[in-house]
């Protein structure tokens, strides 16, 4: 996926989960922040960021925040691109090549899944997750609590046991990432629902990506360590 009216500059301040202050050329802009996770460690003043100009020029706030750069690690944090990467990746063969149909925020008895495939085998439905927080060239999931994450693994099981096809698809949002795995320290009930639902069937798979300021895109799997 490609992001256009892509401007650089500086972070400044986060005084909310969803508004961030950025410096534009010397000049503070008021920024929505496309991502509600903590991001301590991507966010910290004086790094280089980069924003996306509003296609509304109505709107309040005129940018989001599309990318951080950490250290040598450019990170997009829009929580957005995940849904919409793996959309693009799987509409075009990359993740099953023989889904015949895609279908976004599919309802499942009283649940609703990211996404529901139809393939030649059956249905599949895919749980996307984007990963932003690294350490040492590993990445890691959740950067905070989320007990809307257990609730989801637990449902991609019982769609196992109904005898569907299930994946938990974590979009790391990096490259040069040497491993996946559960932050268990931060939430350790998602870790123990992930190594239940592969025990359970669903399957499990990370994927790093090629990132640039003005493009994502889906690159390669890495090592899952549960």
């Amino acid at each position: 996926m490609r992001y256009e009216r892509i401007r650089p500059g500086r972070f400044l301040a986060r005084p909310n989960r969803f508004i961030a202050h950025v410096d534009l050329d010397g000049e503070t802009a008021v920024v929505h922040v496309k991502n509600t996770g903590r991001c301590r460690e991507l966010l910290v003043p004086g790094a280089p960021v980069w924003v996306q100009a509003a296609a509304n020029e109505a709107r309040k706030t005129k940018w989001d925040l599309i990318a951080v750069q950490k250290g040598a690690r450019l990170i997009n944090m829009d929580a957005q691109a995940p849904n919409a990467v793996f959309h693009e990746w799987a509409a075009a063969g990359r993740f099953r090549p023989d889904i015949t149909a895609i279908r976004p925020e599919a309802p499942y008895g009283a649940s609703r899944f990211d996404f529901r495939l139809e393939r030649s085998s059956g249905v599949h439905f895919v749980e996307v997750k984007g990963v932003t927080l690294e350490e040492d060239g590993a990445a890691f999931f959740p950067d905070a609590p989320t007990e809307r994450g257990v609730k989801h693994l637990r449902e991609l099981c019982a769609a196992v046991a109904a005898g569907h096809r299930a994946t938990a698809f974590f979009v790391i949002q990096m490259e040069d990432i040497r491993s996946f795995s559960p932050n268990d320290r931060t939430h350790p009930a998602f870790g123990e629902a992930l190594r239940a639902a592969r025990e359970a069937g669903v399957e499990i798979e990370a994927w790093e990506c090629h990132v640039s300021p003005e493009e994502l895109t889906i690159w390669r799997p890495v090592e899952v360590v549960l």
